[in-house]
Formats: C-alpha cells, structure tokens, sequence
C-alpha cells in the first residue's frame, strides 16, 4: 500500500468513528489496553498477527488492505506540532515538572536505570476524586531496565584483545 501515514490514519479514524466505539469498548473487545488501540488506529504501533482477527471482529467494517498495513512495522512518529494541543503540552509538562521526582524513586528502588518504552503498557481511566469531580488517571508501566557496567571482556563485539591492533 503506497499512501502516506496521514492518509492511513485518516482512513482508520474513520472505521473507528463508523463503529461508534469508544477506545475503552475496543480495549474491551480486544484485550488490548485503550491506550495501545489508539496507538494502533494511529499506526503508532503494530499489529499483531495473533490480534488481527480479535480487533476484526470489533471493527469490522475494517478493510482488509489497512488490517494488512496495521501488520506492518510503523513508522513511530509525531508531528512536532502536537505539543501545540493543550492536553499534550499538559502531559509534557507533567512529566517534565515530576521527572526529577520520578526518576529519584525509580533509583532509589530500583537502582541506576530507566523505565522501558518498549516493554510498556498505558492506560488512560476516569475516576471520581474525594470530592466528587471527574480526574483523570494516566497509568506508566514500563519494565525495568538497568545501566549496565561497560567491562569491555563482556563486550561481544571485541574480535581481539584490546591493546593488540
């Protein structure tokens, strides 16, 4: 399929929109979190083989020529005018306010290391507070991932010992 990405998420958003679904009822009929179906209706991550036929039947007017380009590797992108969209820019600056916080805790029970982007899951829940009102609840689960020491004999990649050119 040779059409550029916006064109393909245009067309997904409207199968999407056709349904009637919510991304909560998708996740729903899928397994999948709410989170990931959007990242998929948005080629933002891949389809699964295993998953096709599951999502399918939640959307079935899906056509099959986008179900095959959902299989694809996607190109991982964002347009750097997003940050324009008053959610995203509260989002960034969420996690730019906290991240030093954040990062200090993951260090302090974890150890020098960062959280996985890959192996993550995201979910987006709407809850009452105590006092009553609508919050939102962002859900981060990353796996761990510590630094690794650089000892250059676990270096696989070293074809001779250093010093010997």
């Amino acid at each position: 399929m040779e059409q550029n990405k916006g064109s393909i998420v245009t067309r997904l958003q409207g199968v999407k929109d056709k349904s009637g679904k919510s991304y909560n009822q998708l996740a729903l009929e899928t397994g999948l979190t709410n989170v990931y179906v959007a990242q998929l209706l948005r080629r933002q991550a891949q389809l699964k083989p295993q998953t096709a036929p599951v999502l399918r039947a939640a959307l079935p007017d899906l056509p099959e020529d986008l179900l095959h380009e959902m299989m694809r590797p996607p190109l991982r992108s964002y347009d750097p005018n997003l940050i324009q969209d008053p959610t995203v820019y509260r989002l960034n600056e969420a996690v730019m306010h906290f991240g030093e916080s954040i990062k200090d805790i993951i260090n302090e029970e974890f150890g020098d290391g960062i959280m996985s982007a890959i192996d993550f899951y995201c979910s987006v829940d709407k809850i009452k507070g105590v006092d009553g009102k609508d919050r939102v609840v962002v859900t981060f689960d990353g796996k761990y991932l510590p630094h690794s020491e650089q000892i250059s004999e676990h270096m696989v990649s070293r074809t001779r010992p250093l010093g010997k050119q």
